[in-house]
């Protein structure tokens, strides 16, 4: 079975890359920056983009086992998934494993949700087996959210998140690439091992790293004009804000055991992904 990945310059598809190849499989890496590309034994490079459909194509020939890291956040995101999807099936892929978002829907609150709901169904109406899995927000970024003053500031109330790390998203994915016959037509939930809100998890960053850091609650309006100052076109400061009203719906509280179920262990916590950094 020929494997390709995306994403490989990436955090995830870069995981799943190296796990790849630490375990002796080859695949081709389909990269839109050859330069950028990780060297890894057993790996061939292809150079492709998700809206160069011609490109694609010729990438994806021979290969019957896809991962598709979602692309990065731009506001034709869905159309490049689409027509990758499509090169993807014209080129005779026979299934795709495709990183998500939990609680992926057309009326999604987290509105980049939507653009995965959809990406997903572009994948069902192909003949292309799946494998979906809907990561939740990633512990990585919860440090990131912090400003420089200490604060994290959002309309997320006190909603919970069961946030999942990097880590374990790209071992699933690996495991499903390696054994893609047991995941076949599947979707997995995939979040960290416990609920937390920002409260908590700005008490844990600050626990962790030694210094103080809070959670502050803003209302909407206060939400859009804090982020104005980066000047966000319309679709990416909504993104930004539903990241938080996401929470505080409650839609990314439940806690899946899938990680385990998948892999064997636990998920990391958001404790223990601070202090690998």
């Amino acid at each position: 079975m020929t494997i390709a990945i995306t994403g490989a310059t990436g955090n995830i598809g870069g995981a799943v890359a190296r796990a790849l190849a630490a375990a002796g499989t080859p695949f081709r890496m389909l990269v839109r920056d050859p330069s950028r590309a990780p060297e890894l034994p057993g790996a061939e490079v292809a150079v492709a983009s998700f809206a160069d459909v011609d490109a694609s194509r010729r990438a994806l020939e021979g290969v019957d086992l896809l991962l598709m890291v979602s692309g990065a956040e731009a506001e034709d995101r869905l159309a490049q998934h689409r027509a990758f999807v499509g090169a993807a099936a014209t080129a005779g892929v026979q299934h795709v494993v495709y990183t998500s978002f939990a609680g992926a829907a057309a009326d999604a609150t987290f509105t980049l949700g939507r653009d995965h709901w959809a990406t997903e169904e572009a994948i069902r109406a192909t003949s292309m087996a799946h494998t979906f899995l809907r990561d939740s927000f990633y512990l990585d970024f919860v440090e990131d959210l912090v400003g420089e003053d200490g604060v994290i500031r959002g309309p997320a109330g006190d909603g919970a998140m069961a946030a999942v790390a990097r880590a374990d998203v790209a071992r699933v994915a690996t495991e499903v690439l390696l054994h893609p016959s047991a995941h076949l037509d599947r979707t997995y939930d995939l979040t960290g091992p416990v609920a937390i809100t920002l409260a908590e998890a700005a008490a844990i960053v600050s626990e962790v790293r030694g210094r103080p850091v809070s959670y502050h609650e803003e209302t909407l309006d206060e939400a859009y004009a804090s982020r104005a100052k980066w000047q966000p076109e319309p679709w990416q400061a909504d993104a930004w804000v539903s990241t938080y009203t996401a929470i505080a719906e409650g839609v990314l509280a439940p806690v899946s055991g899938d990680v385990e179920r998948v892999i064997g262990r636990r998920p990391m916590t958001l404790r223990e992904v601070l202090e690998a950094r």
